[in-house]
């Protein structure tokens, strides 16, 4: 009884040493993610001093600001600041379209944004338009396995503080109106990395004190077509179940007979471990019922 359970024992090892081997070797599995895009019509980040800096109204909204992976899309026209101008509604755009979109899935993702026939106003130039814009569009691509893309466009006339100016790609815009303020303008800004892609069509630095009179004074930045989009990332390669010794020939010395013909494989030396274990037990075995016997 003792050698037979010896003998038991040693070849449940022997078998089970393979597979824990090759377990070691097993495939990596990973889903592949979903990309990234997000789209904003007009964004602020101006501060607003009135009455002579005595109080301070931090003017920082997002207008019509869709993100995904989730397909979205939104319109809007209009958005109010209450408590600014003496504490009426403050109307900071008007356009006749101003819609962002934003889609992502496991192939890619995109952002857009399109504003047309725009005019933005600050406090303290009621009158006076910021800027009017014909029409401004901006796109950003991240396609799975390709080069990301983004670009800005800008269509029509622009007129800043009343005045019409001519912009340029790559250097900013500065436009100065005595008596009213300053603005700094940079078209179409885009920036690309190996999975991502970001455009802003116009960004504006801002400095607007009408008459000196400190009845609001604006200071800060303000972004028309923001875009960003980031692609799948890549699922990693599976590692193969397992891999195959190379065949490598003995130099110098002739191949036995029969070990060329059998051959080898990655399992031989388990093979091979198991019978000399299961010899040496049957010997044991052997040996113990000759002493029993005797």
């Amino acid at each position: 009884m003792p050698a037979r359970r010896f003998t038991a024992t040693a070849a449940a090892t022997v078998l089970a040493a393979g597979p824990m081997v090759l377990a070691d070797a097993g495939s990596a599995h990973a889903s592949a993610d979903h990309g990234r895009a997000s789209a904003v019509v007009l964004r602020t980040g101006l501060d607003v001093s009135l009455l002579n800096k005595t109080v301070n109204v931090p003017l920082a909204v997002s207008l019509n600001e869709v993100r995904a992976p989730q397909s979205a899309e939104r319109t809007a026209l209009t958005a109010r600041l209450d408590g600014v101008d003496g504490g009426q509604p403050f109307s900071v755009l008007r356009a006749d379209v101003a819609s962002a979109k934003a889609t992502a899935s496991a192939s890619g993702a995109e952002a857009s944004t399109n504003l047309t026939h725009a005019r933005i106003h600050v406090p303290g130039l009621p009158l006076l338009s910021l800027i009017e814009v014909g029409q401004v569009t901006s796109k950003a691509t991240c396609e799975a396995g390709r080069k990301p893309v983004a670009s800005a466009t800008l269509l029509g006339g622009v007129t800043v503080l009343g005045k019409k100016v001519t912009l340029t790609v790559g250097g900013p815009t500065e436009v100065k109106v005595p008596g009213v303020g300053e603005v700094r303008l940079d078209f179409s800004k885009t920036r690309t990395t190996s999975r991502t892609a970001a455009a802003s069509a116009l960004e504006l630095k801002v400095s607007v004190n009408p008459l000196k009179l400190n009845v609001a004074d604006v200071e800060g930045t303000l972004t028309l077509g923001s875009v960003t989009c980031e692609s799948p990332a890549a699922a990693p390669v599976s590692a193969p179940a397992s891999v195959s010794a190379p065949d490598i020939k003995p130099q110098g010395a002739p191949a036995e007979s029969g070990l060329a013909e059998t051959g080898g494989t990655s399992t031989t030396p388990f093979v091979v471990g198991g019978a000399v274990v299961l010899l040496a037990a049957g010997g044991a075995a052997v040996a113990l019922g000759r002493r029993h016997r005797s």
